[in-house]
């Protein structure tokens, strides 16, 4: 199974159990692991055998940015359910997502919630 990495997408959402979050937002960062047959697209050089990764971007983003979430493990299993319905040419996806400063004092680079889906 052939696969595309996306790493380090930045978004700022209002997620997280404290009103706080809620209102003032904070940064999210998201890693994708998508595996699927990419033959095709490689062997033609066929824009239309490929997925096209500036709208899943989007995608993405419309989901991150949008309402919010109280856990971030609500928000990572949405991300891959919502992939793997979207785009169909997806067999697989990890999502990792990265909460980098939770609202109390910690020193460390963040909390990241990592799930994988499969197609059915």
């Amino acid at each position: 199974m052939d696969k595309m990495i996306l790493k380090g997408l930045r978004f700022y959402g209002y997620h997280g159990v404290f009103p706080e979050e809620n209102k003032l937002g904070q940064h999210f960062y998201v890693d994708l692991e998508l595996k699927m047959d990419l033959s095709k697209a490689a062997e033609t050089d066929d824009y239309e055998h490929a997925l096209d990764y500036s709208k899943l971007y989007t995608f993405i983003e419309n989901i991150v940015e949008g309402p919010p979430f109280k856990l971030i493990e609500a928000l990572t299993a949405h991300l891959a359910n919502q992939i793997v319905e979207h785009y169909t040419m997806v067999d697989e996806v990890t999502v990792r997502l990265t909460k980098p400063n939770p609202p109390f004092k910690v020193q460390f680079d963040g909390v990241t919630i990592e799930m994988t889906r499969k197609r059915v």
